[in-house]
């Protein structure tokens, strides 16, 4: 998403049925931007453990945990001095390893490797609280002020 962003003239949203209400907004925002639209959807699959009943848990989870920030960037915003990045997730409100423990590919590496897993789980939650600090800055900028 954010490589689309530094275009500044692309309509960017990363969304998730986590938020039925905020997928179908940047939808709607996507559908009437004069220009092109790049919509990331988090998608769960049978693969991750996560069958047809619980998939939207999973992904409340993602986004709860802030691995899987919802945000909208919108340059019509900007053209109205305004930020053009809307951050539509709350900060994180569950731990980063109440998400993945929900899902194979990290039991997998925990039970085939638990030493190089606890390495890389510190890491990975590491990232995703660093990634979700990095949107909420850019989410707060003043964009109107700059004279």
């Amino acid at each position: 998403g954010m490589m689309a962003m530094a275009y500044g003239s692309v309509y960017v949203a990363n969304v998730s049925l986590a938020n039925p209400a905020q997928c179908v907004k940047a939808f709607l925002e996507a559908e009437a931007h004069d220009g092109p639209s790049l919509i990331i959807a988090y998608s769960h699959c049978i693969a991750h453990g996560i069958d047809m009943t619980s998939g939207v848990d999973a992904q409340k989870k993602a986004v709860n945990s802030g691995y899987w920030p919802l945000y909208r960037y919108n340059p019509a915003l900007a053209a109205e001095g305004k930020n053009p990045l809307q951050l539509d997730s709350r900060a994180p409100s569950i731990g980063f390893d109440e998400y993945v423990g929900n899902e194979n590919r990290y039991r997998m590496l925990k039970k085939a490797n638990p030493k190089e897993a606890e390495v890389l789980m510190k890491k990975a939650a590491a990232w995703s609280k660093a990634h979700f600090a990095y949107y909420q800055k850019l989410a707060s900028l003043n964009f109107g002020d700059e004279k």
